[in-house]
């Protein structure tokens, strides 16, 4: 094939070398330099060419910084991140700027005060510049002005309460910003800091700035630290920490709950049942349904974690019985047994058969333990040896046959009469279905870090995992008989019968019911019956057709309904997702922003200030990442940031939710899903970029669900006419062809 040569004198367009990128470089006072920065180079070489060029001496008191809403320094480290067409600020080292501030801060002039913490607050996010800070103990500067500065201040309160305010405010979130970074131990603060902080949790009930950093650093001191938790909850009471539940800012109500979650957390098992019932007396659980759940407005993603946590915690505190089994010999327990015969049957009998025989009685007790539907008629104790739900099915039982006598009377007498073999055994039923209520609730396991599947209904009753049990015990009793399971052979039974309660009850939860009445109704409606519709019905939504035509029209418009799947998923990219920050440490709002350029070339990312409403466009996110350099997608424990030690790295539900972009040599992007998803969205639309398949689970649903629907749009033509399995025999050829007609 012919070559083509470029004319002698003409040049081509060579791209970029990949280690030079082009910036734009800010001076005050000064016009904007445009440059090339070699990567391969020292960045002190580049910061000394850079002063150089603006006749500035002592470069090594100089840094680069991005010119963005960040102000974060460029350093060794971080310097890979640099983007062909980002504004950089030349500016004082972070060791000259910290060293400054620490002088600043320590000003006698209010306003200069004023003005060094509120910088300080504002640069105290940026992990070099913290580093440069701490090294001068600046945290130790901190906590003393919050011990004892600020007191020399209370006098001017009243004729400068708002500069004061400010100050207090700017003062404690540059300390929750520097700490927030894990350089400085937890441990290391005094008792007289702990009280002043607690202290301002009452004090400065108005000012909504002060009490949110009061309580994160509460929240963080408790976690973070065994000695602190101590501390903490001699200096702090649940009863200071209602009011502020009963206010309307739901960030507030957020920070109190998660302080309440972290004492809750860290208190020794000894403790947090009594714990639990401080909290009962200050009727915690009413207040939030009141003024949190209930309230007239909208409950954003971090309250709705909190209270899931908080409905964790409080499950949890069932563990104990659910893993303590029953002693055959404890007279205390066996009289629980007792009390749950007394209360289904002396309604029928005697109360006082103390005139009968031992044998006699005996024989009587035998008899009605095997009405009760227990496994040993003998000594049912035996039936809650086994963990879970071991003593924890024992109290739900006797829950149910006090406060629910009737319902208990008519379930037992209505199965212990019954003839056919189908009655429902009560004992043996409450047991495998309180260790199914432990399994749906999650009791015993640590919340999420990232889940807020809180029910609203569980915060409407004292006893709510009793009344739950005794919703769902009369709806295993209903279920039972509708599939007219047997008693013969118990196992086979039950599994059948358990697998449709679960279902059953899984249905109604997802509705979210806001009472325990709403979900009883929700059940009524989810009788076995409707459970077979529904299942026929899914059924007939995913059918898979088996026969040969069938199989090969699938075969034919598969490609075509991937091809939209991936659009669907490229499209989503690019309308982006905002992802949250988690770190091990605390909890906060902190949010970033990720989506796709319209092309499909670039991934634009950056931070945000607070979690968006809607779309973020592209311009206001500051960095980019070409797909071209895009190297690999890895998840779960593959993950970089999944690889670090911590309590976070290692819960189950984030390794699920986590993925990472690997770029260049060393390159990571890392990714927590919202929910799985989004999870699912994000790893499907990224494989699709990468040319390569997407496995999710997602997809797979999504490619049932529309093949499902595309054929049976194909064949409506079809309705009620037979498809062969085999196609029709081709005829044999006629005799003669005389029926052919020549048109010419």
């Amino acid at each position: 094939c012919p070559v083509v040569l470029a004319p002698k004198n003409s040049s081509v367009a060579m791209p970029p070398p990949a280690d030079i990128v082009k910036v734009a470089i800010e001076w005050p006072g000064a016009f904007p330099k445009l440059m090339e920065i070699d990567q391969k180079k020292p960045l002190s070489s580049i910061i000394k060419e850079v002063c150089d060029g603006w006749s500035l001496a002592n470069h090594d008191q100089f840094a680069l910084q991005h010119a963005d809403s960040s102000n974060f320094y460029i350093t060794e480290k971080n310097r890979n991140e640099i983007k062909n067409g980002a504004i950089l600020r030349l500016t004082t080292s972070p060791a000259q700027n910290a060293q400054q501030l620490h002088e600043r801060i320590q000003s006698s002039s209010m306003d200069a005060k004023l003005e060094a913490l509120k910088d300080l607050a504002n640069y105290s996010r940026d992990v070099t510049f913290a580093q440069e800070f701490i090294n001068l103990d600046g945290i130790s500067l901190l906590t003393q002005m919050v011990e004892s500065g600020t007191e020399r201040y209370q006098k001017l309160q009243k004729i400068m309460k708002p500069c004061f305010g400010d100050m207090l405010s700017f003062t404690l979130t540059a300390f929750v910003e520097l700490m927030d970074h894990g350089i400085v131990s937890w441990d290391t603060f005094s008792v007289a800091f702990i009280k002043k902080i607690a202290s301002y949790v009452n004090k400065f009930a108005s000012d909504i700035s002060i009490l949110q950093r009061s309580l994160a650093i509460l929240e963080s001191m408790v976690l973070n630290s065994h000695d602190l938790y101590q501390k903490v909850a001699q200096e702090i009471t649940i009863g200071q920490l209602i009011p502020h539940l009963q206010g309307t800012d739901q960030e507030i109500q957020t920070y109190t709950i998660a302080v309440i979650n972290a004492l809750f957390l860290k208190a020794p098992d000894d403790k947090r049942q009594e714990m639990a019932n401080i909290l009962a007396q200050k009727q915690l659980r009413s207040i939030i349904l009141t003024h949190v759940i209930r309230a007239q407005r909208a409950i954003n993603n971090e309250m709705a974690h909190q209270l899931y946590v908080l409905q964790v915690l409080t499950f949890n505190l069932l563990e104990d019985r659910m893993m303590t089994k029953m002693d055959p010999q404890d007279q205390a327990q066996r009289d629980i047994i007792f009390e749950l015969r007394r209360i289904a049957f002396d309604a029928e009998c005697e109360p006082n058969n103390s005139s009968g025989s031992i044998e006699k009685r005996k024989s009587m007790y035998t008899r009605d333990y095997k009405k009760l539907g227990f496994i040993n008629h003998v000594n049912p104790a035996m039936d809650f040896t086994q963990t879970p739900p071991g003593m924890l099915a024992l109290d739900n039982m006797l829950y149910f046959a006090k406060h629910h006598q009737d319902a208990y009377i008519r379930i037992v007498l209505e199965n212990s009469s019954r003839e056919d073999k189908h009655e429902c055994p009560f004992g043996r039923s409450s047991i495998e279905l309180t260790k199914m209520l432990c399994e749906i609730l999650k009791v015993g396991e640590l919340p999420s870090e990232t889940c807020n599947d809180f029910h609203p209904m569980f915060f409407t009753h004292d006893r709510s995992f009793e009344e739950f049990f005794c919703i769902c015990i009369q709806l295993l009793n209903k279920t039972w008989k509708e599939m007219r399971a047997t008693s013969e052979d118990f196992n086979k039974a039950r599994k059948r019968v358990m697998q449709v309660v679960k279902e059953q009850i899984m249905r109604a939860l997802t509705t979210k019911p806001s009472s325990l009445d709403q979900f009883k109704s929700k059940l009524q409606n989810l009788s076995y019956t409707e459970i077979l519709k529904i299942r026929q019905s899914e059924r007939m939504n995913q059918e898979d057709f088996q026969s040969r035509p069938i199989l090969e029209l699938k075969e034919k418009i598969q490609p075509e309904i991937l091809e939209l799947i991936k659009q669907q998923r490229l499209n989503r990219l690019v309308e982006g997702t905002c992802f949250r920050k988690l770190n091990s440490r605390r909890r906060q709002d902190k949010f970033w922003y990720c989506r796709l350029s319209p092309n499909h070339k670039v991934l634009h990312y950056g931070d945000l200030e607070e979690s968006p409403q809607g779309e973020v466009p592209h311009d206001s996110l500051q960095d980019k990442l070409p797909v071209a350099d895009i190297k690999a997608v890895v998840t779960g424990k593959d993950c970089p940031h999944m690889k670090e030690k911590g309590a976070l790295k290692q819960n189950k539900e984030v390794l699920e939710l986590a993925f990472s972009i690997l770029y260049d040599s060393s390159g990571q992007l890392n990714f927590i899903a919202p929910d799985k998803h989004e999870y699912c969205v994000w790893t499907d639309g990224l494989n699709a970029l990468l040319g390569k398949d997407m496995l999710s689970d997602l997809t797979r649903n999504d490619l049932d669900t529309l093949l499902s629907m595309e054929i049976k749009l194909r064949l409506l033509d079809l309705e009620n006419i037979q498809i062969p399995d085999a196609p029709p025999p081709i005829p044999k050829e006629p005799s003669n062809y005389d029926f052919v007609y020549d048109c010419n």
